[in-house]
């Protein structure tokens, strides 16, 4: 249905910032409630942000809230994830999720979205 591809990632000192981008291709992007979540090495994959169809509806994970900032842009099929004040807590691999849905429920759980990229690496130095 949709094809899902991050890049931007990479390896920067704390403090830094960075922005990784979900280039979607092969369905209607707008139709799509997207999501960033990372994996760190040993342990579980984690939510970090979702974003309404629209972009006019966005939540975060505690730990990003204030730091992190999700954002789309439809006419160019394309989810944004901007880091800010990066620290070695986020090193990470992370990943770019899509569900289709307009509704306005917030998703947080890895099995409620149905597409996914490959990943994007992630690694801030102390």
């Amino acid at each position: 249905q949709v094809q899902l591809v991050e890049s931007g990632g990479g390896l920067v000192q704390a403090g830094d910032s960075l922005r990784l981008s979900c280039a979607a291709s092969g369905g209607t992007f707008s139709n799509y409630r997207m999501g960033w979540f990372r994996q760190a090495p040993g342990k579980e994959r984690e939510f970090v942000a979702t974003i309404n169809w629209s972009g006019g509806n966005t939540y975060y994970q505690d730990s990003v809230k204030g730091r992190f900032t999700i954002s789309r842009d439809n006419a160019k099929n394309t989810m944004y994830l901007q880091m800010n004040s990066l620290n070695p807590e986020d090193t990470a691999v992370y990943y770019c999720a899509a569900v289709r849905t307009r509704g306005w429920d917030i998703r947080q759980r890895s099995d409620e979205y149905n597409y996914w990229g490959q990943g994007t690496q992630v690694t801030v130095s102390s």
